[in-house]
This record gives structure tokens, sequence and C-alpha cells, in this order.
């Protein structure tokens, strides 16, 4: 098989279902049982001369696979889509969306086929192939992921998930010398992508806005019954208890992505999970200096999607999925009435993570202040937020120098260290070598900084993936420090500055 994927002859042509490969996995394929208004059945479309890239043994465990069987030439040619899997059923599924703020109208997966479902010890597991080909919603696309993007993903993914943050996994990234136009031509990637579920927002805007109130109400039936249930039996319309539930589960992800410092880049609806997932990773960045201001996606011309901006979009992106429920609600005001606990809810939940980043085990007045006081002092000085917040966890047992030399305002940085130290040893039972030890597992040593996703992706790119290997075994473990890993928790050279990433990304 692998030999015959090496050439070029029959790439343009879907995988032929008849001959599957049988990979030990029990498929389901609840989705796609949907209906045809929900998904177009089709295959992925081959391509040459795949390679190996990446591969994820953890995410392999989540899903029942042999970690020996992954590195294998039919596991390869499995997940670049060159070989169909027995049990799946691949579809394509439609959906619509507002980008940047504007309706969007249809879209759908372009590039992505759902494979199917597979039952795990942790739920059930949707796998998707992302890069596999055109599909009827590609539009003006080529259907195709490329290398530096799939790389991207794949570490992210996985990076997010070690430091606790709700989002999908990865499984895998294999690649192939296929040529993929971009802004300029590169090579072709697949990237084997795994959550609970895909749906988004913008699943509910399509049906919505195109009228199909039957099939809104199927979609928003499958995901209280799998994902939901405690709605089903909620006082009041069962509608609107899955909207406030959602924005629950939204408001803590965003309150998560805000703590560390992570820039999603293009918050549209139909990049917005319906389960409080971080998906689609694209134009993201990790901020290096804090600047809430920032803006990561140099698509993002208005800088709609700003890091301090995320909270706020995130309400708005609820609002229109609040409009797309509202013909299974009784009336508005019950869309409005679900959405308001967010306005708390959301701060509420930063704050919580705001104090266990400094050592605080409970929110007290004044706790706000004290936080918003650092933040500023960082904004002013241009501080590096990873290095800041691993700094300050050691500082707890020893001395604040090494802290103080990060900001210029000193005498600022010094009263707002006496107020620190104050509130954090006026805790009950405090003891300061546990609570360092916490905030060493709050705060992380590495995260994946653009610049150590380029050299990765640079390297990648000349058929070294040993970098890539060494990176992904450090953001595994993103709180340990250990030995030859210490340029992955510097500063970021002065390149790093330069690097732009934007749609394309």
């Amino acid at each position: 098989m692998s030999g015959a994927m090496g050439t070029m002859a029959g790439m343009n042509r879907p995988v032929d279902m008849a001959a599957s490969l049988d990979i030990g996995l029990a498929w389901h394929n609840r989705f796609a049982s949907l209906g045809e208004a929900f998904h177009t059945l089709l295959s992925p479309t081959p391509l040459p001369a795949p390679h190996w890239v990446g591969t994820s043994p953890a995410v392999a465990d989540l899903l029942g696979l042999d970690r020996a069987w992954l590195a294998s030439p039919a596991a390869l040619d499995a997940f670049t889509g060159n070989l169909a899997i027995a049990g799946t059923q691949p579809l394509a599924s439609v959906y619509s969306g507002h980008q940047f703020g504007h309706w969007a109208g249809q879209l759908g997966d372009g590039r992505a086929i759902l494979l199917g479902e597979v039952d795990t010890a942790s739920g059930p597991q949707e796998v998707q192939l992302k890069g596999a080909g055109l599909t009827p919603y590609s539009r003006m696309g080529d259907g195709r992921a490329v290398l530096r993007s799939s790389i991207r993903e794949f570490l992210c993914s996985e990076a997010m998930h070690a430091l606790g943050i709700p989002t999908s996994r990865a499984l895998c990234v294999t690649g192939s010398p296929a040529p993929v136009r971009r802004e300029e031509i590169e090579t072709a990637a697949v990237v084997t992508r795994v959550a609970p579920s895909f749906i988004r927002f913008g699943h509910f805007e399509h049906f919505s806005h195109s009228g199909q109130h039957a099939q809104l109400r199927t979609l928003a039936d499958f995901v209280i019954d799998h994902f939901y249930p405690a709605c089903r039996d909620a006082p009041g319309n069962p509608y609107a208890a899955l909207l406030e539930a959602v924005s629950a589960r939204t408001a803590e992800m965003v309150a998560q992505w805000q703590a560390v410092g992570f820039c999603h880049g293009v918050m549209n609806t139909d990049n917005m999970s319906i389960l409080g997932l971080t998906i689609d990773y694209g134009p993201f960045q990790f901020l290096d200096a804090f600047n809430p201001a920032h803006v990561c996606n140099h698509s993002d011309t208005g800088g709609r999607y700003a890091y301090n901006r995320q909270p706020n979009i995130a309400y708005w992106n609820l609002f229109a999925l609040g409009q797309a429920l509202l013909p299974l609600m009784d009336d508005q005001q019950q869309a409005l009435d679900a959405l308001e606990p967010y306005k708390a809810h959301m701060p509420a939940a930063l704050q919580r993570r705001m104090n266990a980043k400094l050592g605080l085990d409970r929110v007290e007045d004044g706790d706000a202040e004290l936080t918003e006081t650092l933040m500023k002092l960082m904004a002013a000085d241009a501080v590096d937020f990873t290095i800041f917040w691993r700094r300050l966890s050691h500082a707890v047992v020893g001395t604040l120098e090494s802290v103080r030399d990060l900001f210029l305002q000193r005498e600022a940085f010094d009263a707002w260290a006496t107020r620190w130290r104050e509130r954090l040893q006026a805790q009950p039972d405090f003891d300061a070598s546990a609570t360092q030890a916490r905030m060493l597992h709050t705060n992380p040593q590495v995260v994946l900084r653009n610049h150590l996703g380029e050299v990765a992706i640079q390297r990648a790119k000349q058929g070294d993936f040993s970098e890539l290997a060494r990176l992904q075994n450090a953001l595994e473990r993103p709180f340990e420090e250990a030995p030859g890993q210490e340029d992955l928790a510097a500063f970021p050279p002065d390149w790093a500055s330069g690097i732009e990433i934007s749609c394309s990304s």
C-alpha cells in the first residue's frame, strides 16, 4: 500500500472505502445518523509519499490504540487519508457563522473530514482528519493544510491539555511533498484531531438562519442528550438551560486563556465549541511581553480579537448562539436570562485563576485591586508574562530580587510586593513551601511561544523532526524544570517580535 502511495497516480481521487483497514477500534457514527441536512458523506483524498511528522502516545492511549502500531506504515496511510478505516463513516459537516463580527453565511468543514467516534475510558471521542482534501464546503479553498499550521495545531493542542485547559487533542501529524499554495508554495500535512465533539456555535447558526428549525431542534436535542443531559430536566426551557450551560463552560475556558496569557486569534462563531473546548488553532499566541491590547493575528487589522477583548468577544459569540436558539425558546427574555450569568461568571472565574497564580487559596475583598495593580505595572514595563509568574512562584521561599529585576518601576513593584506578601502570609495555616509548590504547578515553566514553534517548523521543513519532539516533550510537562530545556523557558530572542501569524497559519 505504501509503495502505491509514493506516486502521484490517483492522488486526486477519494480513497476507496471498500478496501478498509481494521485498526481495532469500535466506531460509532452518531453525528452521521443526524441525517443528510447536517453533512455530506465523502472520503479523504490521498496524498503522495506520506511521512511521519509527530505522534502523541498519550492520545493513542486515550483512544485505545497500540503505541507500536501507531508507528507503522499502515497507521501512516490511515491517518493521512490514504487508506480507509473499517467502521468509519467519513463526512464533512455543514455550518455557518460570524467571521470578524460579520455574517459569513454557509461555511462548513472545508478541509476537515470526520471519521467517526470511538468509545474511550474518558467517554466518546470523535476523530477528524484536518487537511484531508476538498469537501463541498471548501468554497475557494483547496481542502489542504500545510506543514507549518499542522505542527502548530499539534503542539498547541497537547500543550493546552497539559496546562489543564479544555481543548481538542491531536493524535498525530503526517506530511507529504505535495505542494500547497498559501502566501508561498508549501508542503501538505494532515493533523488527526480528537475531541468529544466538534459541534460549533456555527452549526446552530446555520439551521436557525436558514429557517431549518426542525433540524435546529434535532441538533439541540442531540447535544443535550449526549453532552448536557441535566438541561433536559432543568426548570423552564431546556434550550435556554443549554445556552446557560454553554455560557458557563465558555466562561471557564476563556478565564483559563487569560490566566495563562493565551490569545486565540480568530474567535469567530464557527471556531467556538459547543462544549467549551479550545478548537481550531490558527493564529494563536502565548504572550511574551505583557500587552493587554496585543493582537496576535496579522489578519485582524481592526484588533477585534486582541487579548484583552477575548472575554467580551466570547459573550458576543454566546449572544449569537442565543439568537440562533431563539426559535426553540418561548421568548427572547429566556435567552437574555440564560446569558446574564456570564457577566459575573467570567470575571469570578478569572479572579480565582489569578488568585491561584498569586498563591492565594480563596478570593477576598481587595484581591481584584491587587491583581489589577500588578497587571498595570506589568503592562507599563512590558514584563515577560510567563517568566514573571514563574519567578514569583520561586520567590515565595526566598527573595524577590529576580522578580524585581523584570520591572523598570522598582519602587512601584516594591509597594505591590509588600501588599502581596502581607496578603499571602495572612492566610490561615500559611506554609511557604506548600504555597510555592502549588504555584509552581499553576504557573508553567514552558509554554508554546511563537519562536519555539517557528524553530521546530523550520527544522521540520528540512526533514529534521528532533526539535519538534524535544519541544513536544517539554510542553507535555509544562511545570517541570528539566535539565537541557533551559532555552525553552528563556526570554524570546529579538527576532521573535517579527514573526507574523495570520489566518493562513
